[in-house]
């Protein structure tokens, strides 16, 4: 079994844990799913064991109550077997128009630390999933800073994912093994602390923040530019969404956030810098969690004519990350049975939109795809 904790029940959490339900009861094929039935980590093997959140209105009820929220059809009878647990919160929800309470109000942040170890060590979790609301981050360079931090219950200088990756490693640490996915754009795999602690306690983590929409296609039509050397003039790439995640970006210091971790494709895949403008601007409440798109890029061809590209579309966002963690959860515990602690760009590369380390930049999607498939051992003949 893959035995998943899930740390945020939002959209991206609710319908992960609807979709995987429904394919294990043969009610749809998994679309959106890259590596759907090539693992030998089946789907049918994910179990979702715990969920935590913050958010009043969810706390104490189960997943079940909670995706009606996100879910018009018929959401499976075995979500009601699942309770949201409170998690932590360090004002990470703060200005949102949400009742919001963590742990650490109850009982200080180290006990809540060890509350989380503990409930994780009573349902067995192997994977831990962070799929909370974006929030501000700093990372911390060396896990010395984490340790004291953590020690001296420094609220103010830890956000909520910063804690869950500690306790993910005090967790690992006691169970020989463990993976924290980190989907949002808070620094945890970009951290050189974090995977420090992660390959001393035996802590797999894979991040920062998953690419499912714009961010991939801009670095597919970046890596065509530069394929066919054409200078890249310019790039404007913008989202617009009305769903919690869009909401709390409208606060500058997540937004900075998120648009370190998008715009960071451009001289990555270049080789140069090109002006760009690429980050999340603004929350339209009627979009819902079906995203709006729209990239501009504008570039010079042979004999100096200039040319333009511009897309449109618009996309249900937390399907598209959805469908990325049903891989990221097997390929997970099939990095923990590689022993591959710390942080693993063979994975990072093709799932993240800021692959760690921070050593690390963003390549082709193409080629990460093939890097990807050779790390977890697949048929490289496989089509693209």
């Amino acid at each position: 079994m893959v035995r998943v904790v899930l740390l945020g029940q939002g959209y991206a959490g609710s319908i992960f844990a609807i979709g995987i339900e429904r394919i294990k009861k043969g009610e749809i094929e998994p679309y959106g799913v890259p590596l759907a039935n090539e693992l030998d980590e089946k789907i049918e093997n994910i179990e979702i064991v715990g969920s935590y959140d913050v958010d009043e209105e969810k706390v104490g009820k189960t997943v079940y109550d909670v995706a009606q929220n996100y879910w018009e059809g018929n959401i499976p009878e075995s979500l009601k077997e699942i309770e949201v647990k409170r998690g932590v919160h360090l004002g990470s929800l703060k200005s949102l128009p949400l009742q919001a309470k963590g742990l650490e109000e109850e009982m200080g942040l180290k006990d809540a630390i060890n509350v989380l170890v503990s409930e994780w060590k009573e349902v067995k979790a192997e994977i831990i999933v962070n799929v909370c609301t974006t929030e501000k981050a700093q990372p911390f360079g060396n896990k010395e800073s984490i340790i004291r931090a953590v020690e001296e219950e420094r609220s103010e200088r830890l956000c909520a994912s910063q804690i869950y990756a500690y306790a993910a490693s005090e967790y690992a640490k006691e169970r020989s093994g463990a993976t924290f996915i980190n989907m949002i754009p808070a620094l945890i795999a970009n951290d050189p602390g974090y995977i420090a602690l992660a390959e001393e306690r035996n802590l797999v983590i894979f991040g920062d923040d998953g690419a499912t929409g714009a961010t991939p296609l801009t670095a597919d039509l970046l890596t065509h530019m530069a394929q066919r050397n054409r200078k890249v003039l310019s790039v404007a790439q913008f989202n617009i969404g009305g769903n919690m995640d869009f909401l709390a970006l409208v606060d500058e210091e997540r937004n900075k956030c998120k648009e370190l971790t998008k715009s960071s494709i451009v001289k990555d895949i270049l080789g140069y810098d090109a002006p760009h403008f690429i980050k999340p601007t603004g929350y339209l409440e009627p979009l819902g969690d079906k995203k709006f798109i729209s990239l501009h890029m504008e570039i010079i061809s042979f004999n100096g004519a200039v040319d333009e590209f511009i897309v449109n579309g618009r996309i249900n966002d937390s399907p598209a990350l959805a469908g990325l963690l049903v891989d990221l959860v097997r390929l997970g515990k099939i990095a923990m049975r590689k022993r591959e602690f710390g942080t693993v760009y063979d994975v990072n590369a093709f799932y993240m939109k800021n692959p760690g380390p921070e050593s690390a930049i963003n390549i082709p999607r193409i080629l990460a795809y093939e890097k990807m498939r050779k790390w977890a051992e697949l048929d490289p003949k496989h089509k693209v």
